[in-house]
C-alpha cells in the first residue's frame, strides 16, 4: 500500500510540474498572437500606399504604350507589357510555391491541415511542381504527403525577424527565376479567423497578371486631384511591384505565425484541462488509497487492543 501511495505521489508532483510548463506555454502563445496580429493591420496602410502607387503606374502606361518593356525581376515584364501569351507558355512549364508552417510542435493539427490543403491545391494545377517549406513540421508533413521540398527555411521567432525571412525567399527566388525555374508563385498559408479559428488560404502572388491588373484599375482614386510619376516610369513600376511582392510575402509569414499561436493556445487550453482532470482522478484515488491505510491501520490496533483485554480477563 505504501508504494502505491508514493507511486501516487510522483504522477501527481510530475502532472503539476507538466500544468505549470502548459501554463507557461499557453501565456507565450497568448502574448505572441498580439504581436502578429499587430503587424499585419500596421501593414494594412502600408499596402494600400503600394496598391494606389501601382495604380498611378499603370494607368499611366495606358495612356502612354510607346514606354517599352523594362526587365524587372520575377517575370514582372510580362505584367507591364501585357504578354498574355507568355504568361500561358510560361504557366505550363513550372508551378513553385511557398508554404508557411511550423518548427516546434504542440500546434494541433496546424501543419496537418495546411499540408493537405497544399497537396490538393498543386495536384490541380499543371507543370512541374517546387515547393520552399517555411517550418520543419510542414517539411515533413509534405514529405509524407509525397510532395518533398526543395528547399527548407526557418520560421520566425519574432516580428523583427520575418524581414530577414523575406529578404531570403526573395534572394532564393530571383535566383531561381534567373535559371529560369519558375514561372509560376504560389503561396499557402493558415489566417487567421474570428476566436482561436484559422483556415488555409492559397494566394497567386506572381505573375502579376491581367486579373490582378484590372483589380487595380478599378480603384478608386481617395482624392480629387489627379497624380503623376515624377521620374521614369518604368523604374517606379519595378520598386513599387517589388514592394507589393514584399509585404505580400510579410503579411503571409506574420498570418501564419499568428494562427500558429492560436493553435497552439487552443491545444494548451486542452492540455490544461486533461492535466486538471488527471490530477483530481490521482488525488481522488490518492484520498481514498491513504483513508484504506488509515482504516487498516485503525482496525490493526483495535485487534490488538482486544486481544490484550482479552487475555488480561482470562
Amino acid at each position: 500500500m505504501s508504494d502505491s501511495l508514493a507511486s501516487l505521489r510522483r504522477k501527481i508532483g510530475g502532472a503539476g510540474d507538466l500544468e505549470s510548463v502548459v501554463r507557461s506555454m499557453k501565456a507565450l502563445a497568448a502574448s505572441s498572437i498580439g504581436q502578429y496580429e499587430k503587424s499585419v493591420l500596421a501593414l494594412a496602410d502600408y499596402f494600400r500606399t503600394v496598391e494606389l502607387g501601382l495604380v498611378v503606374c499603370l494607368r499611366q502606361r495606358a495612356r502612354a504604350p510607346s514606354l517599352g518593356t523594362s526587365k524587372h525581376p520575377f517575370g514582372f515584364e510580362s505584367v507591364v507589357s501585357g504578354d498574355h501569351a507568355a504568361q500561358k507558355g510560361a504557366a505550363a512549364k513550372s508551378v513553385s510555391a511557398i508554404v508557411f508552417g511550423s518548427d516546434q510542435g504542440l500546434v494541433g493539427q496546424f501543419n496537418d491541415v495546411l499540408a493537405d490543403f497544399v497537396v490538393n491545391a498543386l495536384e490541380a494545377l499543371p507543370g512541374e511542381k517546387k515547393v520552399w517549406a517555411v517550418g520543419e513540421r510542414v517539411h515533413a508533413r509534405l514529405s509524407d504527403a509525397g510532395l518533398k521540398p526543395v528547399g527548407l527555411f526557418p520560421v520566425p521567432n519574432s516580428v523583427n525577424a520575418i524581414t530577414p525571412l523575406v529578404g531570403r525567399i526573395l534572394v532564393e527566388s530571383e535566383a531561381n527565376h534567373a535559371k529560369g525555374e519558375i514561372r509560376q508563385l504560389f503561396l499557402f498559408h493558415n489566417r487567421p479567423q474570428v476566436g482561436a479559428a484559422y483556415e488555409p488560404v492559397l494566394q497567386h502572388l506572381l505573375p502579376l497578371d491581367e486579373k490582378w491588373r484590372l483589380r487595380l484599375a478599378h480603384l478608386p482614386w481617395p482624392t480629387r486631384n489627379l497624380p503623376e510619376v515624377i521620374g521614369c516610369p518604368e523604374q517606379t513600376l519595378g520598386a513599387l511591384v517589388k514592394a507589393y511582392v514584399f509585404v505580400s510575402l510579410f503579411k503571409a509569414c506574420a498570418e501564419s505565425l499568428a494562427s500558429e499561436n492560436a493553435s497552439r493556445l487552443v491545444a494548451m487550453q486542452r492540455a490544461e484541462k486533461n492535466i486538471d482532470e488527471v490530477v483530481a482522478s490521482l488525488n481522488q484515488t490518492f484520498r481514498r488509497l491513504r483513508q484504506t491505510s488509515i482504516d487498516e491501520e485503525l482496525f490493526d490496533v483495535l485487534s490488538g487492543y482486544e486481544s490484550l483485554s482479552k487475555e488480561k480477563a482470562r
